[in-house]
């Protein structure tokens, strides 16, 4: 299998350098979604290897685990919830690899089809996938619902990549976990490897824009 390549900050965030992620070839018959008029592969290799590098820092989690940083949340393969399958995903029980690249193919889908009706104007594939990651992480109404979306439908594709991961004011976004305590305020922590793959997203997404 080709590798590609894809650009990614350090985690200082102040440094830009190569790196090499394997793509993952879908195990089920290729899928091409109508994008605002625009031929698109629905869960490309280079997604879901992006998915699998991101998600399971590139080794698919065979076995259901409460994610952390989504307060608990079941998760399995590679970032796999109850928010985009509708199969049973129970903590402790294990799964088979081809069980894990079968679902989320058809789980990314079935996210790509929904996101593909926010937009206006025709995306390359680089900026669907992207956006897609984006929609896999927080779900594709906030993705519709961003700036980022609101630029792309405005022609700015260069703005609207650089709003996956900062605001106009170059602050982070998209890169926080918040939480609702009993009394107080909600309250949101920084997490670098948020930020990481936001920054990810946005320079693969700018290069695909140019």
């Amino acid at each position: 299998m080709q590798e590609s390549m894809i650009l990614k900050t350090s985690t200082s965030g102040n440094e830009v350098h190569s790196s090499v992620l394997a793509p993952v070839a879908p195990l089920l018959p290729r899928v091409v979604l109508l994008v605002a008029g625009a031929s698109l592969t629905a869960a490309s290799p280079f997604l879901l290897g992006f998915l699998k590098d991101k998600e399971s820092s590139g080794k698919t989690a065979l076995t259901v685990y409460a994610d952390k940083l989504a307060n608990g949340l079941p998760t399995v393969c590679d970032g796999l919830t109850r928010h985009v399958t509708s199969t049973p995903i129970v903590v402790g029980e294990r799964w088979t690899e081809e069980q894990c690249r079968t679902e989320t193919q058809v789980a990314v889908i079935n996210v790509q089809k929904q996101l593909a009706k926010c937009f206006k104007r025709a995306p390359n594939q680089m900026v669907f996938d992207m956006a897609t990651s984006h929609a896999w992480n927080f779900g594709y109404l906030k993705t519709c619902n961003s700036l980022a979306m609101a630029a792309w439908n405005q022609g700015q594709w260069e703005l609207g990549c650089r709003r996956l991961a900062m605001s106009d004011a170059g602050k982070p976004v998209w890169s926080y976990t918040c939480s609702t305590p009993p009394v107080g305020p909600r309250q949101c922590v920084f997490i670098q490897g948020l930020a990481d793959r936001r920054n990810e997203e946005m320079l693969n997404c700018t290069e695909g824009a140019k």
